[in-house]
């Protein structure tokens, strides 16, 4: 029924705007609109699996709308009021319900073709691009000609979300950290309400109500006249009570869900097992979840690791059942042994009474006899008492006694074990330990020694160990004598090494000046090989220039050839008087032209000369600072390894 009124609510919206889409409900019931509705409550209206809304009266929303009368006939105030931030019902905080919504909006973009590979693990902590990129593709499902701005999508997303009609605050703050653990989870709610949005905007696209009447006979039932009748009278009755103030409609919901039900033939039996099926399968899936998000490769190691536990102890056991039923068959045996030894004692015993009884049936006594013989088996009867008795008392003072006998032996074996510890710990036992000497120091327990032998070890032993006592006493003072020398050789080193060490800082200081020194130098070497390289460019540069020179005379002289071979041309023509005239100008031009040439590869020739003239010199005085360098520094080096 959440379904229907968010239904009437939106295409109200779209006919009239005497009510704005974005005002919340006033009452938190199970009757939230299918854009709130969490996953779990994503049913179609065609098998009309709709839970029966609850009247929930104690816990209210505070309006858009004004302050309401006490009367229920009263009509509604239509004048803006104040608002409330309104606190999310759904449970975000739960990691099930989280990965639930994971599922459901990785589906959706699955099913609408997003472009993009997008998982289930990839949408635990998405990044603001991906999200940006999630929450464009489901508004231009909305919106085709949308397009996310550039700058300012953390004033943007909310913005939009908020002229949607989304109920519940989102924060600026949370589209800088969009897959942060806090913040997530409120940012997937929006999401998946935008989901609903969309889905709710498909399906009124598909169906448009108010010409359902003309549609043909093989639409569904829910887009004919029935369907639009029951729902648009159900709207009406439930706006006019709405816009009177009231804000549950148990009647009225209970009223269309009976139309409804008899409209589609409605079967509850079925409805109450498919009801109970989803439970089932709910469970399944959510323990294959949790199975899913342990590690089974490892839970099935650790019980291969327990069955093979289990199995050796059940080895151990058998093997111990198999011992312990052995020894039952050799104590069955014996026992066997002794009843059959028993048995033939007990015929010989009958026989021998039998023999007795014969005897005493065949024989005659007098009543004197049978007097004495009962007083001698009271006599014998005292005697035998007696002497039980005494050999009670013998083998109550021999326990006693052994007791006694057993404490003393375990007293002197834990002594002996300490001594032979002891003895172990000082390298005494065996005979070849270190400070055994070739002794035997060890005692060995054995039931002939009597108090003799015992004394005898003992003064023994106590006399080796004064001898090693004294061993080592000597040994002691010898090693403190050889302690005492070694601390004074020490002292008398560690006297040189403070020596050697103020050379050595003598040495270091010395060796510093000289590195002072030695870059001072290299530091005059390189300005000095600077001024020559300076002076070779600028060498170079005037070669150049003279040859730029000749070059440029050169091309000359050969454009004058060039004129002076016209003009020859011209004045043969003429005369030949002329001819001879221009012969001879001509002879002599070359003649001054040669002159020049000359002139001019002499002079290069000179300063070629004098360049390679300059530049051996300069080698050789270079070649003769570098080898005094090289001196100073064998000097130098000599001078560092001699000290």
């Amino acid at each position: 029924m959440s379904f229907l009124h968010s239904f009437t609510r939106s295409r109200m919206n779209r006919a009239s705007s005497s009510r704005l889409s974005e005002l919340p409900q006033r009452v938190e019931s199970n009757r939230m609109s299918m854009v709130y509705a969490t996953p779990q409550s994503k049913q179609s209206l065609g098998k009309l699996n709709i839970p029966k809304p609850q009247s929930v009266t104690s816990e209210r929303r505070t309006s858009f709308f004004g302050s309401r009368t006490s009367g229920t006939g009263m009509a509604r105030n239509s004048a803006f009021g104040g608002t409330e931030k309104m606190k999310d019902p759904r449970p975000l905080h739960d990691k099930a319900y989280v990965q639930q919504c994971i599922r459901q909006l990785c589906e959706f973009l699955s099913e609408k073709g997003f472009p993009g590979s997008m998982s289930v693990k990839s949408l635990q902590s998405p990044s603001t691009k991906e999200f940006l990129k999630i929450f464009e593709f489901i508004y231009c499902l909305l919106d085709p000609t949308f397009q996310m701005p550039t700058s300012k999508v953390e004033e943007e997303v909310p913005r939009i979300l908020k002229d949607l009609g989304y109920p519940f605050v989102l924060s600026k703050s949370s589209m800088y950290s969009v897959g942060a653990p806090h913040t997530w989870p409120q940012v997937l709610g929006s999401v998946v309400w935008l989901i609903d949005t969309v889905k709710v905007f498909c399906c009124m696209s598909d169906q448009d109500l108010l010409f359902a009447d003309f549609s043909d006979g093989s639409t569904e039932i829910e887009d004919g006249v029935e369907f639009n009748k029951l729902f648009l009278d159900y709207t009406a009755e439930t706006y006019n009570k709405f816009m009177q103030g009231a804000d549950t409609f148990d009647e009225e919901d209970a009223d269309y869900l009976a139309k409804l039900k008899r409209l589609y033939n409605v079967d509850e039996g079925l409805l109450a097992s498919m009801e109970e099926k989803y439970r089932i399968l709910s469970g399944e899936v959510e323990r294959l979840e949790k199975e899913s998000q342990t590690d089974r490769l490892m839970v099935k190691r650790t019980e291969k690791v327990k069955l093979q536990t289990d199995l050796q102890k059940l080895q151990s056991y058998r093997s111990n059942l198999e011992s312990f039923k052995a020894n039952l068959e050799n104590k069955a045996s014996g026992l066997a042994e002794e009843l059959e030894a028993s048995g033939l004692q007990v015929e010989t015993l009958k026989q021998e009474e039998s023999r007795l009884q014969h005897i005493l049936s065949t024989q005659k006594f007098t009543p004197a006899d049978i007097e004495r013989i009962n007083w001698e088996k009271r006599e014998l009867q005292q005697t035998i008492n007696s002497l039980s008795k005494s050999l009670e008392q013998a083998e109550q003072h021999m326990w006693n006694e052994e007791i006694a006998l057993a404490k003393a032996k375990e007293t002197a074996e834990v002594k002996l074990a300490e001594y032979h510890k002891l003895a172990r710990k000082l390298k005494l036992i065996p005979v070849s330990a270190e400070n055994a000497c070739g002794h035997d120091f060890e005692i060995r327990t054995s039931t002939e020694y009597g108090p003799s032998t015992m004394v005898q070890c003992r003064t023994q032993i106590q006399q080796l160990l004064r001898k090693l006592i004294t061993d080592v006493d000597e040994e002691c003072s010898r090693l403190t004598d050889m302690k005492l020398s070694l601390e004074e050789s020490i002292e008398q080193v560690n006297s040189n090494i403070s020596d050697k060490a103020n050379d050595l800082k003598q040495l270091r200081e010395q060796i510093r000046r000289l590195d002072e020194q030695l870059e001072q130098d290299m530091q005059d070497i390189a300005h000095e090989e600077q001024k020559w390289s300076a002076e070779m460019e600028s060498v170079e540069t005037h070669r150049k220039l003279l040859e730029k020179k000749v070059t440029l005379g050169y091309d000359e002289s050969v454009e004058q050839l060039k004129a002076a071979q016209q003009q020859y041309h011209l004045v043969l023509q003429e005369t030949n008087e002329e001819r001879r005239t221009v012969v001879n100008n001509l002879a002599s031009v070359l003649t001054t032209a040669a002159n020049h040439l000359s002139i001019v590869e002499k002079f290069l020739e000179d300063q070629h000369k004098r360049v390679d003239r300059v530049y051996a010199e300069a080698f050789r005085e270079d070649e003769v600072d570098i080898q005094k360098m090289k001196d100073i520094m064998e000097s130098f080096i000599a001078k560092v390894n001699s000290m």
